[in-house]
């Protein structure tokens, strides 16, 4: 009698533990990328308008905006990492270039989300990206050639009031005098996401960031040809830290 009951019980929590075993569900993510100068946002309909004002008290306008990411990575609580192959070239100027599908489906739960601005030393290789140098997003070799990092134009107002253009150009620190180059690409990590079905991550970039901390930018000086400015490209990478933030999570 004895054994019979020990059998039924271990038959009913066997069959208690089935029924709490639900499949993990596995789902899709897409990510939004949304554009703001200080809080308002920022599409193309407001391009080439001299109106934003840097922490100078300088305004300016925007006439393109171009930036790639890479390595988009979402790391589970036990420090295990999905990788993502590929990289995702934003154009503001293409309202249907601003989301991107992540590449394979994930586990639902909860990850931290990051990427790389730009690409890092070992991806920049000069001319292998077919469709990147169809869009003209080549280094010159003179500059250590590779691949940009963002192209952001435009115009400001000069002290005397004239439009003037400006080419806020990123790319790998070059020194042309020394040979002498610098990593300037940058990861950035965006906390963490839940994900329980299928998920659009928004990620916002704060244009007016780049102009501010901590190198507070002067385009009446620094304006154009920033691409051979070995200073320069370092002051950039140094303040695109501060500039992408989570946003929403929809699903």
């Amino acid at each position: 009698m004895k054994n019979y009951a020990i059998l039924f019980l271990s038959l009913f929590l066997f069959s208690c533990s089935s029924d709490n075993d639900e499949p993990i569900k596995e789902v899709s993510v897409d990510l939004k990328f949304t554009h703001n100068w200080g809080g308002t946002d920022v599409t193309k309909s407001d391009f080439n308008k001299i109106e934003f004002e840097n922490s100078k008290g300088v305004k300016q306008s925007i006439e393109r905006l171009r930036y790639l990411i890479s390595r988009i990575t979402l790391t589970d609580g036990n420090k295990k990492e999905i990788n993502f192959d590929g990289y995702k070239l934003v154009d503001l100027d293409d309202s249907n270039n601003l989301t991107h599908a992540l590449s394979q489906k994930i586990s639902e739960g909860t990850y931290n989300l990051s990427f790389t601005f730009g690409f890092n030393t070992e991806d920049n290789k000069d001319g292998v990206y077919k469709d990147l140098n169809t869009a003209s997003w080549e280094v010159p070799a003179m500059l250590n050639g590779g691949y940009h990092f963002m192209q952001l134009d435009g115009k400001y107002s000069d002290k005397d009031g004239n439009p003037q253009p400006y080419n806020f150009h990123a790319i790998q620190a070059y020194d042309q005098t020394t040979k002498e180059s610098k990593d300037t690409f940058f990861v950035v990590e965006l906390g963490t996401v839940s994900i329980k079905n299928n998920a659009t991550i928004t990620i916002n970039m704060d244009i007016s960031q780049w102009f501010k901390v901590p190198n507070e930018w002067d385009l009446n000086i620094l304006n154009v040809m920033l691409m051979g400015n070995f200073e320069a490209q370092k002051q950039i990478s140094d303040n695109g830290r501060n500039v992408f933030s989570l946003g929403g999570v929809s699903q």
